[in-house]
C-alpha cells in the first residue's frame, strides 16, 4: 500500500517535474530521494577517500583522562592541546571512545558519523517542509554538491556537527511548541560547542516575545541548570579550571587556520581593539535586527517584558517562518561578526544558507545570483589554505546575504491612500 502510494507520488511528480524543482510543496519528495542518495554519497567517500587525522585523537585522549578517574579540568588534553569543550562533549565522546574501540576503530566511527550525517539532513529537511519556502531544486546544492561538509562529517569527525545536529532537534521541538524541551536539548548543545551561543540573542528574543518576561524564565533556568548538573563531577573538583577551559569567550585563534580573515595583516588579526570593534558590530547587528525585523509590533519592543496575555494588542501567535528567520539570522550575524572561522566552523551555518537566501521574495530572474552566492561560498570554503581572494569574496557574499535580509524583510508601508472604491463612494456622497 505505501509502495503503491508512493510510486504513485513519483509518477505524478515526474509528470509535473518542472513543478517539482521550484514549488515548496514537493520538499518532503525530494528531502526523501536526496537522503536515499546521500546515503550512497558517504558510504562511497567513506571507502574512497582516505580519511585524515586533525581533531579526533585528541578527543580521545581528552576522554579517555575523564575515563581514568581524572576530574580536574585543567589536566584533561590531548595532542592538540587542552580540553576546550564544555561537559557534555566530554560525555558524548566517552559513549564514542567506548564504542569504537577506545578511539581504535576509525571505520566505524565514520559510519556513526555518516548515520548523524542523515539524521542531521532529516532534522533539517523537516525544518524546510515546515518553513515551504525554498525551491526544492535548492536542497541538490546543499546535499550532494558540497565537498567540505561531507569532509567535517566523515573524514574529520569534528565535534561541530554533533553540536548541530542537537540543534537542530532543538529548533523542530520549537516549532512544535515544546519550549521546555528545546531549551534543554538547545543547552545540551551548547555543552557540546560553544557556537551555538550564537544562536541565543534570537531564542532569548522568541522566548520573550512567546512567554513575556516572567514566563520565560523557568526556560532559561531549565537551560542553566543543566550546564550545572552536566557539569558538576568538574565544578566540585575545580570549579575554576572548569568554567575558564570550557567557556573561555576570550581564547585566541591561529591565524594560519582562518578562512574569513586572511586579507589583514596578523598583528590586526591577534589585536584586542579589532575583536572589541567586531563585538561592537555583532551587538549592533542584533540591535537592528531586533528593533526592525524581529519585532513586527508597531508597540515598543519593551512590550515584549509583559505577561502575553496582558499586551495591548495582544501579540500574535508566532509562527514557523518567524522562529525559524529569528534563529537562523540570530546565528548568522555572529558568523558575519566572528573573529575567525576555520574550515570546520562551515557547517556551523551551511544547512541555513538556503532559507537566508529564499526566505525573501524572490523573482524568477533572482535564483540565479542566489544560486551563484552558494556556489561561491562553498568555493571560498574550499579554497586551503584560504587566500586574500578567498576571505574578501566571502566577506562580500556575506555582505549581500545581510543586505538580502535587511531590505526583503523590510516592513511594507501602509498606504493610506483611499482605494477605488472608497473613491467611488466619496464621490457619490458629494454628488448628493
Amino acid at each position: 500500500m505505501a509502495a503503491g502510494r508512493g510510486a504513485a507520488a513519483l509518477r505524478r511528480a515526474w509528470r509535473e517535474r518542472r513543478a517539482a524543482l521550484l514549488e515548496p510543496r514537493y520538499t518532503p519528495l525530494v528531502a526523501a530521494c536526496l537522503c536515499l542518495a546521500e546515503g550512497g554519497v558517504n558510504l562511497w567517500v567513506i571507502r574512497r577517500v582516505p580519511y585524515t587525522e586533525i581533531d579526533w585523537k585528541a578527543y580521545m585522549q581528552e576522554v579517555e583522562g575523564f575515563a581514568n578517574g581524572t576530574l580536574d579540568y585543567t589536566q584533561l588534553k590531548g595532542d592538540t592541546g587542552p580540553l576546550v569543550y564544555p561537559a557534555g562533549f566530554v560525555y558524548i565522546f566517552l559513549g564514542l571512545y567506548h564504542a569504537t574501540g577506545r578511539g581504535s576503530n576509525i571505520r566505524l566511527a565514520q559510519y556513526l558519523f555518516a548515520a548523524l550525517y542523515l539524521l542531521n539532513l532529516l532534522l533539517v529537511f523537516r525544518i524546510y517542509c515546515r518553513t515551504n519556502k525554498v525551491p526544492p531544486y535548492v536542497f541538490f546544492f546543499m546535499c550532494c554538491a558540497s565537498y567540505r561538509i561531507h569532509s567535517i562529517f566523515v573524514l574529520r569527525l569534528f565535534n561541530d556537527p554533533v553540536a548541530m545536529a542537537i540543534l537542530f532537534l532543538a529548533i523542530n521541538l520549537f516549532l512544535e511548541e515544546h519550549w521546555s524541551w528545546g531549551c534543554l536539548l538547545f543547552s545540551l548543545a551548547v555543552s557540546v560547542k560553544m557556537n551555538i551561543l550564537l544562536f541565543a540573542p534570537g531564542l532569548l528574543f522568541l522566548l520573550l516575545q512567546r512567554f513575556g518576561l516572567l514566563g520565560c524564565i523557568p526556560k532559561l533556568c531549565i537551560c542553566a541548570l543543566l550546564q550545572v548538573v552536566l557539569g558538576l563531577p568538574f565544578l566540585l573538583v575545580n570549579p575554576i579550571g572548569y568554567l575558564t577551559r570550557s567557556f573561555d569567550l576570550g581564547r585566541q585563534f591561529q591565524f594560519k587556520w582562518t578562512v574569513n580573515w586572511r586579507f589583514l595583516p596578523e598583528e590586526v588579526f591577534q589585536n584586542r581593539a579589532f575583536h572589541a570593534a567586531l563585538l561592537l558590530a555583532h551587538l549592533a547587528g542584533l540591535g537592528l535586527f531586533a528593533l526592525h525585523r524581529w519585532h513586527s509590533s508597531k508597540e515598543s519592543i519593551l512590550t515584549l517584558l509583559k505577561d502575553p496575555a496582558k499586551r495591548k494588542p495582544p501579540s500574535p501567535p508566532l509562527t514557523v517562518n518567524e522562529i525559524v528567520f529569528i534563529l537562523f539570522s540570530s546565528n548568522f550575524l555572529g558568523i558575519c561578526c566572528s573573529r575567525s572561522l576555520h574550515y570546520q566552523f562551515y557547517v556551523w551555518y551551511f544547512h541555513t544558507l538556503p532559507y537566508l537566501l529564499w526566505c525573501t521574495p524572490t523573482t524568477k530572474l533572482a535564483h540565479m545570483p542566489k544560486v551563484l552566492l552558494l556556489g561561491v561560498i562553498e568555493l571560498c570554503w574550499n579554497t586551503y589554505p584560504s587566500t586574500v581572494c578567498s576571505s574578501l569574496s566571502l566577506h562580500i557574499c556575506h555582505g549581500l546575504i545581510l543586505l538580502q535580509l535587511w531590505y526583503g524583510t523590510a516592513p511594507v508601508p501602509v498606504s493610506h491612500t483611499p482605494t477605488p472604491s472608497r473613491k467611488r463612494t466619496a464621490t457619490s456622497k458629494k454628488a448628493q
